[in-house]
């Protein structure tokens, strides 16, 4: 197990990942590395183990000659470099170059110490390899992903350094770099493993985590706009409900509303007795997307939270095979690289924020069809009805994208593909899940982007900027700084990307 002390949280992986503070390697890791290797070497002279005297996968029948041992971990990092598709975004390979260096310092891996120095200073140098999205069906994990990686640790390969994509041999020449010694199981202790999908997943999760928070606080906004009852944010009623998830979110809107001059209780206007109409003119209660937000959101919360423990484990787990034990002096043959885990929380993820993202596009909806708010023009045109168009555009890319993101949500988990002649005959697609996840994400934010800029539009339509609350007054003012007011006909896709990069900003 990893010792507390070097246990990896995820603050410390945002620390890296976004903020790229330093990366250094305890003297106790190195000891430990050490030890497994040096027990590695002597063991490994008189046994029989899978991918260091053996072929791999359906191969490993085959014994490879004490002489070949060293070119058998070069042949499989060459062969398996194969990805296609786009190039990982730098912060999903510094994400996943950190997952792999953390559990290469568990010692259950049985490589030398130049292994943790070179990922250590591709980290802290910004040397980004170049790893392609496709390539791993997630079963010895990121078999593809990860090849790419070792490639650039062979000093092969090419990587991305200070802007530009480069050959590895080139760049580490010029910042002194050595690649790593290859001397027993390096190439398979390399690719055998989930770090890229477990990076990759943990990066969504802070992506995901930002936006919650911008959904509840544009939900906060739309109910001030609606000057909506405040009951259904009270404690005694998401409390009778144990889910922790809707009392925190339920908690956090009433704390982001506790000033604003909009929002009623339901005493002072329908509890009084006063009141003696047959058909009541204004709403009793308040459309789904107004007043189930704890609900809806609720879910999502506790998602995350759940799902950042899965991960958590995951990068400070021995994802390896074999497994080496220098306790027990032993070498353990299974499938701690199998990753299933990950591949369901990332398939949770993209349900739920495509849940997230539907919950937006019906707020978006709502504020644009004057039918169902009643107070604000068609699309919140601030011009001239007929002829100008106000937020109409914008809701047909909002609705979608949308869908777009129903569609993606279709689970990865569940589908598998036996190959590698059926040794793999059951795989997690763990890191297909991870992608898909990124893109409904990517499209979440597009969405309340959209949303975002109605809302202010809203706010404007309505003069109520000095009656909102503090939250939304900033939120707007963030806005307002990046889009103006929307009078004019003029496109928008601009606008859209500045205030995406805007709700970025909090990562």
């Amino acid at each position: 197990m990893t010792s507390e002390k070097h246990y990896l949280n995820l603050n410390h992986f945002k620390s890296v990942v976004y903020k790229k503070t330093f990366v250094e390697v305890d003297e106790s890791v190195i000891a430990k590395v050490e030890k497994s290797f040096a027990f590695l070497s002597d063991f490994s002279s008189h046994s029989v183990l899978y991918g260091v005297n053996t072929g791999f996968g359906p191969m490993a029948q085959y014994r490879v000659p004490d002489k070949d041992r060293a070119q058998l971990q070069y042949n499989l990092i060459r062969s398996h470099a194969n990805g296609t598709g786009q190039p990982l975004a730098p912060e999903f390979v510094r994400a996943a170059i950190l997952a792999r260096l953390n559990t290469m310092s568990l010692g259950n891996s049985g490589v030398n110490t130049s292994v943790l120095f070179l990922m250590r200073e591709l980290l802290n140098r910004d040397i980004i390899p170049l790893i392609f999205e496709h390539g791993g069906v997630g079963a010895s994990g990121d078999l593809v992903q990860l090849a790419h990686l070792a490639l650039v640790l062979i000093g092969e390969g090419e990587v991305f350094y200070k802007g530009e994509r480069k050959n590895t041999a080139e760049v580490f020449e010029m910042e002194g770099l050595k690649p790593i010694d290859i001397k027993i199981r390096e190439g398979l202790a390399l690719i055998n493993g989930t770090s890229v999908m477990s990076g990759i997943g943990i990066v969504n999760l802070f992506r995901a985590e930002n936006l919650l928070d911008w959904s509840v606080q544009l939900s906060c906004t739309i109910n001030e706009l609606m000057k909506a009852y405040d009951d259904h944010l009270s404690a005694p009623l998401n409390e009778a409900k144990l889910h922790s998830g809707q009392r925190a979110i339920a908690e956090k809107m009433r704390n982001l509303l506790s000033d604003s001059q909009l929002t009623r209780k339901r005493q002072d206007h329908l509890y009084t007795g006063e009141n003696k109409e047959e058909v009541f003119k204004e709403k009793v209660q308040e459309y789904y997307s107004i007043r189930c937000v704890p609900q809806i959101l609720g879910p999502v919360a506790d998602t995350l939270k759940f799902s950042s423990e899965v991960l958590e484990n995951e990068i400070n787990s021995a994802n390896d095979n074999p497994i080496v034990d220098v306790d027990t002096e032993h070498v353990y043959h299974g499938g701690n690289f199998h990753g299933d885990y990950v591949a369901l929380e990332m398939d949770k993820l993209k349900i739920v924020i495509t849940k997230l993202t539907m919950l937006a596009e019906r707020q978006l909806n709502f504020l644009l069809n004057p039918a169902l708010n009643g107070i604000l023009p068609p699309f919140v045109n601030l011009a001239t009805l007929g002829f100008n168009f106000g937020m109409q555009g914008l809701q047909f890319t909002a609705t979608s994208t949308t869908a777009e993101s129903q569609t993606l949500s279709n689970p990865m988990y569940i589908h598998s593909i036996p190959n590698n002649n059926d040794n793999q005959d059951i795989v997690s697609m763990g890191t297909n899940a991870a992608l898909l996840a990124v893109k409904v994400i990517e499209n979440a934010y597009q969405v309340l982007s959209i949303e975002a800029i109605t809302v202010c539009q809203a706010i404007d339509a309505l003069g109520v900027l000095e009656q909102v609350s503090t939250s939304t007054r900033q939120m707007y003012q963030k806005i307002r700084s990046v889009v103006p007011t929307y009078v004019e006909d003029r496109p928008m896709y601009t606008a859209i990307q500045e205030v995406k990069n805007l709700l970025l900003n909090g990562l």
